[in-house]
């Protein structure tokens, strides 16, 4: 246990000293995260989140990589996809299953000042199946 803590205290300390992305709070109508960056064009963000029918709660990690370097946009956009891995548990009125969750999303932002935006995002998992996330993005 020991070392799993010394290893998170490890990747966390070099993230924020070494990672040229930003940290960015993002919030919205059916879950949060948190972009933690690794390199310019990769972050991983802690998540919780569900569906429109409140469902289940899916809490994982997601790892994004982004685009916009690679494409030349805009430095008021934001365009990436990735993976996810997480629990989802099932808290719906039917009977429905809980379990690991695995899956893909693609997203963009866009942000009309220094500090905030909008995102929109589309992924899914295995058991957590289609969502789209639509948002606000907080620069930290």
């Amino acid at each position: 246990m020991k070392k799993t803590l010394l290893l998170i205290a490890f990747i966390a300390s070099t993230t924020f000293m070494f990672g040229q992305a930003q940290r960015q709070l993002n919030f919205g109508i059916i879950g949060a995260s948190f972009d933690i960056p690794v390199a310019s064009a990769i972050a991983i963000a802690p998540f919780a989140g569900t569906d429109l029918n409140l469902d289940y709660l899916n809490l994982g990690v997601k790892a994004n990589f982004y685009f916009d370097e690679l494409i030349g946009l805009p430095a008021a956009w934001d365009l990436y996809a990735g993976a996810n891995a997480g629990f989802a548990m099932w808290i719906g009125k039917d009977n429905g299953t809980s379990g690991v969750d695995i899956g893909l999303q693609v997203g963009g932002r866009w942000f009309w000042n220094e500090k905030w935006g909008i995102y929109l995002e589309f992924g899914g998992g295995h058991h957590s199946k289609g969502t789209a996330g639509l948002g606000l993005t907080m620069k930290m």
